[in-house]
């Protein structure tokens, strides 16, 4: 079985070739196996996201065995769909996502293989907010992590820890199936949000990450255009995967508002008879009820193209698989 550990790279000459030695010193540990399970071919793939250091030459230089580059930068959503796609092209029973500045250590990678070896994941994500807790990450992007999580599992009904860690194991069947609608910011919640809605299996694994005192997040230069790109994604995928509850939901809440402020009316109305002095409470009934049935109506439509998209995907699925002919 074949083992493909990517690394995203843009303008990473400084750090690269230290990480990529560091997973082969990993390579000789005899942790990727499982039960009759062997994986006997371990790869080292960088992706070469328009560096334009020399990211590349350095990634040649200390043994990679594959390395994908194309200009301009074009951020990391498009960057792991180019690595996803290698991956399964050169025949790929598994890939591990690992970042190239050397934050996360590769003797963990085990520790997020063995449950996809096991069957027990599609997907293994490593949680940074586990018992050890990550230093010197900055407190707004942890809460927000956090936050996004709760959300999440409370609209799809999953629990879920660490949205953005980057670091991940994949089964075969998890990259063929996961399917990027957003290819301009980052894939991390995306893809979490698009596995959960197809039924594939999650799990986290705490590891300990170092954040070096000088690091700046590659994918955000300001903690507000990371929050709100993020939310951004998270509202759309929800909306996809869950439109029933994403748009039902408030709808049933203004109908209800509706209900409420028309039997306020009929309560004074019948003590007076009089309507003049209560039409604000019709008002805002009318504009309450007219929005609930609209949301219930947007709904109803949603689901429908849910049912829509998901033949399409499927469809896809099995194009991809005869693709990389790999069943």
């Amino acid at each position: 079985m074949k083992l493909i550990i990517n690394i995203p790279a843009y303008n990473e000459e400084k750090d690269l070739g230290k990480t990529i030695q560091n997973i082969k010193k990993s390579f000789a540990h005899n942790f990727y196996s499982n039960e009759g399970t062997v994986i006997d071919e371990k790869l080292i793939q960088v992706v070469n996201d328009g560096s334009t250091d020399g990211t590349a030459r350095v990634a040649k230089e200390n043994g990679a065995d594959i390395v994908v580059s194309y200009k301009p930068n074009r951020r990391l959503a498009y960057s792991f769909k180019q690595a996803v796609e290698s991956s399964l092209k050169n025949g790929a029973d598994f890939m591990v996502n690992i970042d190239a500045d050397g934050q996360f250590d590769p003797n963990d990678i085990p520790k997020l293989l063995l449950p996809v070896l096991k069957g027990e994941a599609d997907i293994v994500i490593a949680n940074r907010f586990g018992e050890q807790k990550a230093k010197n990450i900055p407190w707004v992007r942890s809460f927000f992590n956090r936050f996004a999580a709760s959300v999440i599992g409370f609209f799809l009904n999953y629990k879920t820890n660490d949205l953005t860690c980057g670091f991940r194991a994949h089964s075969r069947e998890a990259l063929l199936r996961l399917n990027l609608t957003n290819l301009y910011f980052t894939y991390t919640q995306d893809t979490i949000i698009d596995a959960i809605g197809k039924n594939l299996k999650l799990k986290w694994v705490p590891i300990t990450v170092t954040y070096f005192d000088n690091r700046q997040a590659k994918i955000t230069k300001s903690i507000f255009k990371f929050v709100s790109n993020s939310t951004k994604i998270i509202l759309k995928a929800v909306r996809d995967v869950r439109p029933l509850k994403f748009f039902g939901w408030p709808g049933i809440f203004f109908m209800i508002l509706g209900l409420i402020g028309f039997i306020f009316f009929l309560f004074f109305y019948f003590q007076d008879f009089k309507i003049r002095p209560y039409l604000n409470y019709i008002v805002f009934s009318s504009i309450s009820m007219f929005l609930g049935i609209q949301l219930i109506i947007f709904a109803l439509i949603a689901d429908m193209i849910k049912s829509t998209r998901q033949l399409t995907e499927e469809f896809f699925y099995q194009w991809k698989k005869d693709k990389y002919n790999k069943l």
